[in-house]
Order: structure tokens, then C-alpha cells, then sequence
């Protein structure tokens, strides 16, 4: 193990300080501010209770700032929605392809998801903002490091059924714990989301 590997859980504390602070406080300032009753409004059917859950999976592809390394592998994302538009997301990526080197990354990631626009009832466009933390594998198998990760993005959901959507995505991550400096990593997914409760 690579001691200036730092274990996920105590490099996330290490870096709350680190945070924007100021916009997690906005989130809870709009949430809290858009939970009132919203009178003569009609709700779409099955929309009622005000919350939907939906997951999803997908394709990714990245450029890992680490020797500049293109990889893909497969994702997974669920999404919980209200009727004010605020959201939270939790996804997780595994980037295995092509292995060069045995080098490769799982990221798991959650956060707030904002998607307040629609056109012409099929496109749905959001933005996120992700914390979370990756497990980076060494060339050669020599380490495995755990850090921090932060990733802001978006991208739109097109609807192709009542609960199935096609969804495009985009990240850019920010590893500012990473070994040897910051590394930045950025990507785009595509994939299904089904709409399951």
C-alpha cells in the first residue's frame, strides 16, 4: 500500500473544510424556501406524492489527467426527484477498458440535481454537483490510492417512454488529494434511466 495513499473516509473529513460551503448552504436556503404549498397547480398523473426514484445505467468514457489516459467501463446512477425540481443523484463508474498497464478506477459519487426546464415535453436538461471518492489502481498493481473527489456536470434526460428516458451526461472531476498533485478527470456517459417508483 502507498502511504501517501489516503483512506477515502478520513481524506473526505480532512477535506470538509475545503468545500464550497457556501454552496451547500444555497441548496438548503432553495430547498427549504421551495417546499411550500404550491396552490392551482396540477400535477402530472403519478406525479402526485411528489417524489420520483429512478436508475439507470450507462457507458462511460474518460481522460484521466494520470498520463493522460483515455478508459471506459460501465456505470450506474439513481436518481430521487421532487416536484420542485431539487434532487439528489448517487452514481458510481468502473473504468476498466483498455487496462494499459493494469491501471483502472471506480468512483462513487452523490449529490444535489437540479432540472427545472423541459422542450417540447421530451428534453429534460439538469445540472449536478458530485462528492464522493475513487479507488485508483498503479500501473503494474504496485498501489491502490483512495481520495477524494469532487465532480460538478450536467446533461439531459430525452424522454422515450412515460418511465424510460435516454440520458446523456457529462462530469468534469476534480481529485485534489490525488498523489503526486491534483489531478483533474472528465467524461461523458450515455445510457437508460427508468423511472421505477
Amino acid at each position: 500500500m502507498n502511504p501517501h495513499c489516503a483512506r477515502p473516509w478520513r481524506a473526505l473529513l480532512g477535506s470538509v473544510a475545503a468545500l464550497p460551503v457556501v454552496l451547500v448552504e444555497a441548496f438548503l436556503v432553495i430547498y427549504l424556501a421551495s417546499s411550500g404549498a404550491a396552490y392551482g397547480q396540477t400535477l402530472p398523473s403519478g406525479f402526485e406524492n411528489g417524489l420520483a426514484i429512478s436508475a439507470g445505467s450507462a457507458v462511460s468514457g474518460y481522460y484521466l489527467g494520470y498520463g493522460g489516459r483515455k478508459i471506459a467501463g460501465p456505470s450506474s446512477f439513481v436518481d430521487i426527484d421532487t416536484r420542485h425540481h431539487l434532487g439528489i443523484e448517487g452514481e458510481a463508474h468502473w473504468l476498466l477498458f483498455p487496462q494499459s498497464e493494469s491501471v483502472h478506477d471506480t468512483t462513487w459519487l452523490i449529490g444535489a440535481r437540479y432540472s427545472a426546464l423541459q422542450f417540447n415535453r421530451r428534453f429534460y436538461p439538469y445540472v449536478k454537483g458530485m462528492v464522493g471518492f475513487t479507488q485508483f489502481n498503479f500501473p503494474y498493481s504496485y498501489a491502490k490510492g483512495d481520495y477524494v473527489v469532487a465532480a460538478p456536470g450536467g446533461g439531459f434526460d430525452y424522454r422515450l417512454t412515460y418511465r424510460v428516458r435516454l440520458r446523456v451526461d457529462g462530469e468534469y472531476q476534480f481529485w485534489p488529494q490525488f498523489t503526486y498533485a491534483s489531478m483533474p478527470a472528465w467524461g461523458v456517459s450515455t445510457g437508460l434511466r427508468v423511472r421505477v417508483f
